[in-house]
């Protein structure tokens, strides 16, 4: 893409200055407008060393309110990062709804990096690309403005710089090892930006080449794209994404109402088998924490099915210092002004850890849909994307282990009145969960739907029978324990 793009003539300093002070106020106009709309803008800024991608971000958000942005250098990985997915580190810096976030540098640089000192195989680069499509993807699917952007300068051109930056004292640290290596080998990082650039370039988040050799044209380059990207994001922020087919391997999975609820567990032997499963829990716990597996459980069910119960028999069995569990409730409204899994990739485990979800991301097929807390295209989306969230967990290296519990309609109304007589009890009913019931019939039509639509091969739904709560948590324990083994033995 780089050997193919020709730069366009650069206009008169008269000109670059008149249009510079235009594009300067449509800017300040529109981020008002931004900030009403309520739509996030993520600017991603790549390119050679010393082609000045520092100076441009410095110029640019001198024409936005500093309430309004934030500025992140990606370029250094901490040791909490390389224990957590390739996309984490990007994707919780994605910026709040009428926001600016701008990156010096992100995942581009990262994998381009890898690919030019043979870090990474074919097979895991490919797999990068795929994750940052659809990583750009869905945050266009959902609202953001993504722009991307490389500051373009040829080989004669940074070697003027680094000599530039190197005879002074005061600037010769600007210039890093990384930015000789790359002068040193311009074509091979050609041919790969080049490449990495084509494979990336989207119809909804494309790159942008930029002839950065004069800092006042570069300038006026990103402002004038930006803000036509900004005037073409506001004008359709309300338009509907058209639906994806799903592309995963999906295992096939009974309706709620073929599932028999009979099943049942003598004490003597819930409690010998509990006492023998935590003890194998315990050390398979040790085991994954040497092998630094990640293991994520997904709690979801009918309220007062047994939820707190079975994770309870779980984490009795674990190291306290290897585990944490997410009671998942509605989001703070920081979290509501982002993608709607950006609360969940902020709670993923390090590796060797387990994180326990008590509700998961599956609200937004669920409440969120039958609340009409969002929108129709919005909840039909969600299950592809989803599916593509666990897959990046899958490809991490992480165990993926997601319960439905199971009741009938009986049960939950005994045990709603239970909860609601008993005084120690009562704290656990709300009027919330009487709503819910009401609901019945249009919560199990949509738990179905969900458990069809995403119970992929990597990341399949178990059902736990929990009419007989005893049964559930050994159950779980069994198939916890069934799929650490497989990883781990």
């Amino acid at each position: 893409m780089l050997k193919e793009w020709e730069k366009s003539e650069k206009p008169s300093e008269e000109e670059i200055k008149a249009r510079l002070e235009a594009v300067k106020e449509k800017l300040a106009r529109q981020q008002l407008l931004i900030k009403e709309k309520k739509v996030p803008v993520l600017v991603v800024l790549e390119g050679w060393g010393t082609a000045g991608k520092g100076y441009a971000i410095g110029q640019i958000i001198q024409n936005i309110d500093p309430r309004f942005f934030k500025v992140v250098s990606m370029q250094k990985k901490t040791e909490d990062d390389k224990r957590k997915p390739f996309l984490y580190r990007h994707f919780v810096k994605i910026p709040e709804a009428g926001q600016f976030v701008f990156l010096d540098t992100a995942w581009m640089d990262e994998i381009t990096e890898e690919r030019l000192h043979g870090t990474i195989s074919e097979d895991v680069y490919a797999n990068r690309i795929e994750s940052v499509r659809r990583f750009e993807r869905q945050l266009t699917d959902n609202g953001y403005l993504v722009m991307k952007f490389f500051l373009h300068i040829s080989k004669k051109e940074q070697s003027r710089r680094i000599a530039q930056l190197e005879h002074q004292k005061d600037t010769t640290w600007r210039v890093s090892k990384k930015d000789l290596w790359q002068n040193e080998h311009y074509e091979k990082c050609m041919d790969v930006f080049s490449g990495y650039l084509k494979n990336t370039n989207m119809p909804s988040a494309p790159w942008y080449i930029i002839d950065a050799k004069s800092r006042k044209w570069t300038e006026v380059q990103i402002l004038e794209t930006l803000t036509q990207g900004i005037e073409i994001a506001l004008s359709n922020h309300q338009m509907v994404v058209p639906l994806l087919q799903n592309v995963f391997p999906l295992k096939k999975m009974p309706l709620l109402c073929d599932i028999p609820l009979d099943k049942c567990m003598e004490e003597d032997v819930y409690k010998k088998e509990l006492k023998q499963l935590q003890q194998r829990l315990g050390e398979l716990h040790n085991r994954l924490y040497r092998k630094k597996v990640p293991v994520i459980i997904a709690y979801e069910g009918w309220d007062a099915a047994g939820k707190g119960g079975n994770i309870k028999r779980i984490t009795g069995a674990l190291d306290p210092r290897g585990y944490e569990v997410h009671p998942i409730a509605s989001p703070e409204p920081h979290e509501k002004a982002r993608h709607y899994l950006w609360r969940f990739w902020t709670r993923l485990p390090r590796t060797g850890h387990i994180a326990i979800f008590d509700r998961t991301w599956y609200g937004r097929v669920m409440v969120e849909r039958l609340e009409g807390f969002c929108s129709e295209n919005d909840w039909m989306r969600a299950y592809n994307e989803i599916n593509e969230f666990e897959k990046e967990l899958h490809d991490w290296g992480a165990v993926i282990i997601k319960f439905w519990v199971q009741i009938d309609k009986d049960t939950q109304l005994a045990r709603f009145t239970d909860r609601q007589n008993t005084p120690e009890k009562q704290w656990k009913i709300t009027e919330e969960d009487w709503r819910n019931r009401d609901k019945w019939d249009a919560y199990e039509g949509a738990v179905n739907e969900m458990i069809q639509k995403t119970s992929t091969t990597y990341a399949p739904w178990h059902i736990l029978e929990s009419v007989d709560k005893k049964y559930a948590r050994i159950k779980a324990l069994r198939i916890v324990i069934a799929e650490l083994e497989k990883v781990l033995d």
